[in-house]
């Protein structure tokens, strides 16, 4: 299972979110059909552009928990110092990203930036 953790700026449209995934899915050579679930903050839940984004593409939302979020931040590659201020993590997409896709989760690589949107890929198993 792939997740697509997404970190972005409120209010952003789904076009932007739809951008993001696109962009971390060609550089990471994970087509579409590959994509099964999309990882936001809980503090996120409501952002219309990804709830948007998620059913344009017919996929579930996973709302990941701040405790779960700080535990997956240990193992993101990226520093981001505005993620670090808002979220007390490394980075959201990539925390989001492993976190949503399970225990033994990894990164397919660093998040992509796309605008106000980053988005990082994770493949593990989904344990609900």
């Amino acid at each position: 299972m792939i997740v697509a953790g997404i970190g972005c700026r409120s209010g952003v449209g789904a076009a932007e979110v739809e951008a993001a995934i696109a962009a971390a899915l060609l550089q990471r050579c994970v087509t579409g059909d590959e994509l099964g679930r999309i990882a936001i903050p809980s503090a996120k839940a409501h952002e219309s552009g990804v709830v948007a984004a998620a059913a344009g593409r017919r996929i579930p939302i996973v709302l990941i928990a701040q405790d779960a979020l700080e535990a997956a931040s240990e193992h993101t590659v990226s520093r981001s110092s505005r993620a670090m201020a808002a979220m007390n993590v490394n980075s959201v997409a990539e925390a989001a990203a492993l976190a949503g896709a399970g225990v033994h989760s990894r990164l397919l690589g660093p998040r992509v930036v796309v605008g106000p949107v980053t988005c990082a890929l994770a493949k593990g198993e989904f344990q609900p």
